[in-house]
């Protein structure tokens, strides 16, 4: 039984601590970007190294008291704020924030967990290299959040997901105990592999610390196009001569629908538009070639034989780095657009790339039968990964269909489920998705990850909540 972060376990732990280790919560550790969920704290506990995090975790596993860790606030699934329960004890790395090493020649650095992902990026720059994690939100995610939740962004296509960008870790276990896996080896065959156990786990398996991150060689040279396609499948089948022609050298291909750029009209006008009329479908293709290459002319061959094909009816190649820039500023602008709209339910999904088409044709019919919307759908569609958001028909808001809510998150997710794809692509679980853990997923799975929480974590005090659905029954047991 958890008990809560109250004032005498509070004095216990500040005696295991220096000074300044705990404070009240201030408001924006209580709250998520979407406005949906509110927390709840006895304190934050804000340490400076691992052994710091080592005495907090100890002193909650001895005391029942539960730890929510906290990144920087920017995960969409509730991960980081607990409504309901047990007053928690709130755990921020932000003062773990340093580089503690980076060795160019190896292509590594290791970076602690309150590292911002825009730093990383910098010390990788730094000495010539390329930290190739990417989103939105990276001037302010950090770097134990984005690897607790194996974040995405829009470099998956060519570098993966964040687990694929892990060599070690440093994680500290639920009672204390620090696993010292900061390794820089490529090949390391001996037994389970924790760090990817560990990556992904939100938080509920251990605390990360410190990270060993790969790094790439920075393309010599770069190039970007937006290209106006005919409909998702023309989408796809370019991307398939885009990969004939340049392999690897696509860092990202996105999949940008009408509806974002009306939303980017009609809420953030600063953002420039390249079309005069919102086509209504584009991509926007990104490409990182060796020295000697031309991006801007492989681009422009690409649309020719897009042309041709009958795939692509128009397009604007970027003429430097500058025009690169804005268009993926309006890339990036949209989840903006998106919450100066007001969706009324977003989706995080992923599909087979070849049932891409399908799901967008089928799921506006039947998401009609509830009732009218405007669907804004984008997203990564080199790795499959689609955001499709469900927004009010101009005149109403989103207030005005909070009761079907629900029922919208189950047509989109039954359809996804029905065609092969999974309800969370990258934004993880969190605590607003474990009802579709329980819906969606294997029985033998959830029972195997049930077990190995009760291993790792048997008093339960790490991210209650988070992940895995309550059990069907107080034992349990696998």
């Amino acid at each position: 039984m958890l008990r809560d972060c109250n004032s005498d376990f509070l004095d216990h732990l500040a005696e295991s601590l220096p000074e300044g280790r705990l404070c009240a919560p201030a408001p924006r550790y209580l709250e998520e970007p979407r406005g949906r969920w509110h927390g709840r704290a006895g304190a934050v506990a804000l340490p400076r190294n691992v052994e710091e995090v080592a005495a907090i975790l100890r002193a909650a596993h001895e005391a029942r008291v539960a730890v929510v860790p906290f990144g920087g606030g920017t995960g969409l699934v509730g991960g980081q704020v607990a409504s309901d329960g047990p007053v928690p004890l709130l755990l921020s790395l932000e003062k773990m924030a340093a580089i503690r090493e980076v060795h160019p020649s190896e292509n590594v650095l290791i970076a602690e967990a309150g590292c911002i992902l825009a730093d990383v990026q910098g010390a990788a720059e730094e000495v010539g290299r390329l930290f190739p994690l990417s989103l939105a939100s990276e001037g302010s995610a950090q770097i134990g959040g984005l690897l607790a939740t194996n974040a995405g962004g829009v470099n998956v296509l060519r570098y993966g997901n964040a687990r694929d960008l892990v060599l070690g870790l440093e994680v500290v276990l639920a009672d204390g105990r620090v696993w010292h896996g900061l390794k820089r080896l490529r090949k390391d065959n001996t037994g389970y592999e924790l760090r990817h156990l560990m990556l992904g786990s939100e938080g509920t398996l251990g605390v990360i610390t410190a990270a060993s991150l790969r790094l790439a060689p920075r393309p010599a040279k770069q190039g970007a196009a937006l290209m106006v396609v005919e409909s998702p499948a023309a989408a796809l089948d370019l991307l398939a001569r885009a990969q004939a022609r340049f392999g690897e050298g696509i860092s990202a291909f996105e999949l940008i629908g009408g509806m974002g750029l009306h939303f980017l009209a009609e809420t953030m006008p600063q953002v420039r538009l390249p079309f005069e009329a919102p086509p209504d479908w584009m991509v926007l293709i990104d490409l990182g070639l060796p020295e000697g290459s031309a991006p801007d002319g492989a681009l422009e061959a690409l649309f020719e034989e897009g042309f041709e094909a009958g795939l692509v009816s128009d397009g604007v190649i970027a003429a430097s780095l500058a025009q690169r820039a804005e268009f993926w500023t309006l890339r990036e602008s949209i989840p903006e657009a998106n919450r100066h709209i007001g969706a009324i339910s977003s989706h995080d999904i992923s599909l087979p790339l070849s049932e891409i088409p399908a799901f967008i044709v089928q799921a506006g019919p039947e998401l009609a039968r509830i009732n009218r919307y405007r669907i804004n759908c984008f997203g990564h569609l080199g790795d499959g990964n689609l955001h499709y958001n469900v927004f009010p028909v101009l005149g109403r808001n989103r207030a005005d269909h909070e009761d079907e809510r629900a029922a919208i998150k189950t047509c989109v997710h039954d359809l996804v489920y029905a065609m092969g794809g999974s309800v969370s692509a990258e934004h993880g679980i969190g605590r607003f998705k474990t009802a579709d853990m329980q819906r969606y997923g294997d029985p033998v799975k959830l029972a195997a990850m049930r077990a190995i929480k009760h291993a790792l974590d048997p008093r339960g005090i790490l991210n209650p909540g988070a992940v895995l659905p309550e059990e069907p029954s107080a034992k349990g047991e696998m």
